[in-house]
């Protein structure tokens, strides 16, 4: 039982997309992530996601609406529902998903498809 500093562990890295493992509670992976830019439309047909942001603008856009998603604000996109994170500028997320959940879900995979997690 050690505890995680979020800014010491997103002061790691710089890489966008890329998910990194920073801890986990039964079945579910914390994962922190920079966002910037868009990401591809997909979805996850077993899966819900819950996305945190701890820095930054989120938005996500769905078919029919977008949210957008200031610091300290939490979404959970529910399992089968397509969707978009995008971001403006450098955003800070932290992102709770059930293990072995690919990142672009049923989209073709990519070069932002992370099927590895690096632990951080």
């Amino acid at each position: 039982m050690e505890k995680v500093n979020l800014a010491e562990k997103f002061a790691l890295f710089d890489e966008r997309w890329s998910p990194k493992l920073v801890g986990g509670i039964d079945d579910y992976d914390i994962k922190l992530v920079k966002l910037e830019g868009e990401f591809v439309w997909h979805k996850h047909d077993e899966e819900d996601e819950l996305f945190l942001v701890m820095g930054g603008q989120l938005s996500m856009d769905f078919r029919d609406r977008t949210v957008e998603l200031g610091q300290g604000e939490f979404l959970v996109v529910p399992k089968g529902v397509e969707h978009r994170p995008r971001a403006k500028r450098e955003c800070r997320v932290l992102l709770l998903e059930r293990k072995g959940v690919v990142n672009t879900g049923d989209a073709p995979e990519g070069e932002l498809t992370s099927r590895t997690l690096d632990r951080i």
